[in-house]
């Protein structure tokens, strides 16, 4: 027969909330030792490595003087959860109370100890103020659900993938391009990101220069998430349609600077004939190479994100043998001493240096050249006709 809450008497409601306390309790237990807790192993070493420190320091603190307790804070920092680390840190303040009673006892017998009569209140501060760092590395830790091992691995990862999606694949004979990145600041993330592709058996070359609003590392997750995104509409749909795809996807996304700049080539490679749709980028710069002129190809459209039903228009032209074609994003050209048009007319001069040379390995001299101290992302992407 049922017994109703309200008909129990105090005692059980006590013991039934003490069962449903330990069987949570022992569940985590076994989590800890089989799940994402697995640092157990290390927070046993530095908890049996506290004792045997405070022994050295009691028993040769010239060699090992109190303030060496801060050497399992620092690790356990590095590689321990927060519950686990709030237990170290325990092991710790223990330590420290232990070789300060026992050196200052010392020191009134007389032992000889040249030490200052216990643990001095500097070499305390020393240990609390690593501590709290350790703390707050582990809660940030613990708050991205990386373990300290993997995230690093999961970064370079990350990096990795963001470049192989922007290299560009093999051309036929008689074209050339290549592409340069510098993300701001010597970082290794970058709010401007290429994906490039071969459509129509081959024939057609697509490639879409994108920069991000932001920069670096604020502007990298951001990136990597869009070049996924770009990467899978790109040669999956009609030309035409893919800025209308990518402007409806940042939509969705409903980020507080979610907007972005595009440029879409799509490139004949048998005629040469190009059409270039934009999404409030920069103009292109076309060299025609039988009147030695640079031209500007400017596309008209709105920004990526900004709002839904968004028409891009393109613009026409034709590559010809020796003609260049130069995409690029703002960090190529502005500049807070400098007008933008003045950075596009600096970036064709020293592009010209490299026509004679067919403009071979010329991308990374160009970014040396005209945008070297510039604190923001920088791409250029060369296209030539050999």
């Amino acid at each position: 027969m049922a017994v109703s809450a309200a008909a129990e008497g105090p005692r059980a409601r006590v013991r039934r909330a003490l069962r449903r306390t330990w069987r949570r309790v022992r569940r985590s237990g076994v989590d800890y030792f089989r799940g994402d807790g697995a640092d157990w192993t290390a927070m046993a070493a530095l908890m049996l490595t506290v004792p045997i420190l405070v022994a050295g320091t009691l028993l040769a603190p010239a060699w090992c003087p109190p303030v060496a307790v801060v050497l399992p804070v620092v690790v356990g920092g590095i590689m321990l959860r927060p519950s686990s680390l709030l237990l170290l840190y325990a092991l710790v303040a223990v330590a420290l109370l232990v070789e300060t009673v026992y050196l200052e006892a010392w020191d009134r017998a007389g032992g000889g100890l040249d030490i200052g009569g216990g643990v001095a209140p500097g070499s305390i501060l020393v240990v609390i103020a690593v501590g709290c760092a350790g703390l707050t590395l582990a809660q940030f830790r613990s708050r991205v659900g990386v373990p300290w091992r993997g995230g690093g691995t999961m970064l370079f990862d990350l990096r990795e993938r963001l470049r192989v999606q922007s290299q560009i694949p093999a051309l036929p004979k008689g074209w050339h391009a290549e592409m340069a990145l510098r993300p701001a600041g010597g970082q290794s993330f970058s709010g401007d990101f290429l994906v490039a592709t071969r459509t129509a058996g081959g024939r057609v070359f697509e490639a879409v220069l994108t920069d991000v609003s932001g920069k670096g590392m604020d502007a990298g997750s951001r990136a990597l998430m869009l070049s996924g995104a770009f990467g899978g509409l790109l040669g999956s749909l009609p030309p035409h349609e893919f800025l209308p795809a990518a402007n409806g996807y940042l939509l969705r996304q409903e980020w507080a600077e979610g907007f972005a700049t595009s440029a879409h080539l799509v490139l004949d490679l048998d005629t040469g004939d190009y059409e270039l749709l934009s999404a409030g980028h920069l103009p292109a710069m076309h060299l025609v190479a039988g009147s030695g002129r640079w031209e500007e190809k400017s596309a008209e459209g709105p920004l990526l994100g900004v709002y839904e039903g968004a028409k891009f228009d393109g613009v026409r032209g034709t590559m010809r043998s020796g003609d260049v074609l130069m995409l690029f994003t703002d960090g190529m050209v502005e500049a807070a001493d400098r007008d933008l048009i003045d950075g596009v007319d600096r970036l064709v001069g020293e592009a010209e240096r490299y026509v004679t040379r067919g403009f071979k390995d010329s991308a990374w001299r160009l970014i040396d050249a005209v945008a070297k101290d510039v604190n923001d992302d920088r791409a250029i992407l060369l296209i030539c006709r050999l």
